[in-house]
């Protein structure tokens, strides 16, 4: 049986507030969401610093501290069935630079983890409960090794 394969048309723009050493270039961002993505997208990847991470993160979630990856998604407003997803992906360099460190991974999966984490959530997976986080992670491996990097999760390698 032959599968036929379907390619998500996106456009995807890459902003880097902060561009510090490692962080991938706008091609490595653009692998990982369309590896990711099942669906046609406007996403907007934005590289922030601890300031701007903070902030979002406390205006948004009301959590006062940066976190790696922040997910906002516009489908409010682009409901059509003809319209694309639209969202904006959030990355905080210093706190995926940090974390890699502390998981000992490369800085470059760590981004490409949290990206696939992020893509996915615009498509309305989420990690709510027990069985939602087992679903979305096993998601984020079956992508992430796909691409190349070890599991994110430190399964077998």
């Amino acid at each position: 049986m032959t599968r036929k394969t379907t390619t998500s048309a996106l456009s995807l723009s890459v902003q880097y507030v902060a561009k510090p050493e490692n962080v991938p270039t706008r091609a490595q961002f653009r692998r990982w969401v369309k590896a990711a993505l099942r669906q046609d997208a406007e996403i907007a990847l934005r590289i922030v610093d601890d300031e701007e991470g903070r902030a979002l993160n406390r205006d948004y979630r009301g959590k006062d501290y940066a976190t790696n990856v922040l997910t906002f998604v516009y489908d409010d407003e682009f409901s059509g069935a003809e319209s694309p997803l639209a969202g904006d992906i959030v990355l905080c360099a210093p706190v995926v630079a940090r974390e890699a460190v502390q998981q000992e991974k490369p800085v470059e999966a760590h981004y490409a983890h949290l990206t696939v984490h992020g893509v996915l959530h615009l498509q309305g997976y989420d990690h709510e409960s027990d069985e939602e986080a087992r679903q979305m992670e096993a998601l984020e491996i079956q992508i992430v090794t796909k691409l190349g990097y070890a599991d994110p999760y430190g399964g077998d390698e």
